[in-house]
């Protein structure tokens, strides 16, 4: 079967480190299915060159000079909705991370992380919208605990009645396991788990991956990760 070779997935760095840069660069020159199409050193920068680049998924450092990243996200995602922004730091604050998930983050990455990491972040916000690590699981589960009234999206009062399959398929998504792995362990095609997965948004009132994630630890459907 001759297969359509895909377009690789477009990525821009917008970090102040210039060594930084070059390193992320360089370590994914490697991947065939990554091209890095440009570079920024502040939020400004990158929001000029939004205007004119198309771009899958911007790696975008939270402390730069003259706009910062946290000021940056909100306006990429007026920008550009459909682009994925993983958010680069040195810092792992719960509340932080938090607060960024609610203003459009799809992925919260320590600066330390290898590249390997890098990669699969990239890969996974591009398919599957969020990237889920032990540092956003831990700071949705501090959210929750706190009872903070910021959440992501609305989460309905009432549990909704989800049956073995539906609750397997939730539960493997909060392991952060893909969509083609839960498809292997439940013995799925992985259309049909993400047919289940739109189930379980309407079934919880869930806009997206990170309320279903919520929506999990508040109906202790999951345990502390």
């Amino acid at each position: 079967m001759n297969e359509e070779k895909k377009e690789p997935i477009k990525v821009i760095i917008a970090d102040d480190h210039v060594l930084y840069r070059a390193g992320v660069k360089t370590s994914l020159s490697t991947k065939s299915d990554i091209k890095v199409i440009a570079e920024a050193d502040n939020g400004m920068h990158l929001l000029n060159l939004l205007k004119n680049i198309d771009v899958d998924v911007i790696l975008l450092d939270i402390q730069m000079p003259i706009m910062d990243g946290i000021a940056t996200l909100p306006e990429i995602k007026k920008i550009s909705p459909h682009t994925k922004v993983i958010m680069l730091t040195m810092v792992d604050d719960n509340s932080m991370i938090t607060k960024l998930m609610e203003l459009g983050a799809n992925s919260y990455l320590t600066k330390t992380s290898d590249s390997e990491i890098i990669y699969e972040a990239i890969k996974t916000c591009y398919e599957q919208e969020y990237y889920f690590n032990s540092l956003t699981n831990k700071a949705l589960l501090s959210n929750l605990k706190q009872k903070n009234p910021v959440t992501p999206q609305h989460i309905t009062p009432q549990e909704a009645h989800l049956n073995d399959k539906e609750t397997t398929i939730l539960r493997l998504m909060c392991e952060e396991k893909s969509t083609k792995e839960i498809a292997d362990l439940v013995d799925l095609s992985p259309r049909t788990v993400e047919a289940i997965r739109d189930r379980l948004k309407v079934k919880t009132g869930s806009k997206t991956t990170t309320g279903l994630i919520m929506y999990a630890v508040k109906h202790k459907i999951i345990q502390e990760i």
